[in-house]
């Protein structure tokens, strides 16, 4: 059972504000703030490296027109995008919260008590592992 899957199917209401093969986009039932939309591949799986690549490219072309929407129809100055992927996907189906922000809104970035490390060593392995990838 997957709640995104269900919208694409109608069997939930979404307050869907676009929609194509591959993606659909909805507001999201809790926002953030006011716009704050899920953009959503309708390929289902719970990870970014599970999506194919045209999916993906449709995922973010949407989200640029949003935000653009978001600058230029609203006059927002600025917005975020979030993603949780994998098993910190807490619907198991991939999507982009895409939410316009004014400075001072009150949201923020939460740090866990335990951070993670900035050391060379982290960056040479991940920029090694990055060119080897095909």
């Amino acid at each position: 059972m997957c709640v995104f899957c269900d919208i694409i199917d109608r069997k939930l209401d979404g307050k869907i504000i676009y929609e194509s093969e591959k993606v659909i986009s909805f507001l999201d039932i809790e926002p953030i703030s006011d716009g704050h939309v899920l953009v959503v591949p309708k390929y289902h799986a719970d990870s970014i490296t599970k999506i194919p690549s045209e999916n993906l490219e449709e995922v973010i072309e949407v989200a640029k027109k949003i935000v653009n929407i978001f600058e230029n129809k609203y006059g927002h100055k600025g917005y975020s995008i979030m993603q949780n992927g994998g098993e910190c996907c807490d619907f198991g189906h991939f999507h982009l919260h895409v939410f316009p922000r004014v400075r001072d809104d009150g949201f923020g970035w939460t740090y866990p008590a335990k951070g993670g490390h900035f050391t060379d060593e982290i960056a040479d392995d991940l920029r090694k592992n990055l060119y080897e990838q095909n």
